[in-house]
C-alpha cells in the first residue's frame, strides 16, 4: 500500500509542522505502549502512526493563537 500524502492528511490549513510534531508525539505513544507491554511491533511506529492520522483515528488540534 501507498503511504497517504500530506495534502490528503492536512485539512482546513494546518501546516506540514503541526503533522510532524503529531505524528512525531504519537509514534513515540506507540513505542512506549508496546515497550510497556512487552509487545513486539510488526510494523514501524511512525508508519502506524501516520496511517492513523490518515483515516482519522487521530485528528490535529492546533491552537489559532499560536499562528503567525
Amino acid at each position: 500500500m501507498l503511504r497517504p500524502a500530506a495534502v490528503q492528511i492536512l485539512k482546513n490549513n494546518e501546516s506540514y509542522y503541526s503533522l510532524v510534531v503529531g505524528v512525531a508525539k504519537r509514534a513515540r505513544e506507540i513505542t512506549e505502549e508496546a515497550f510497556e507491554e512487552k509487545k513486539v511491533l510488526d510494523e514501524r511506529p511512525v508508519k502506524k502512526a501516520v496511517d492513523e492520522f490518515a483515516s482519522g483515528e487521530y485528528k490535529l488540534i492546533e491552537d489559532p493563537a499560536v499562528r503567525l
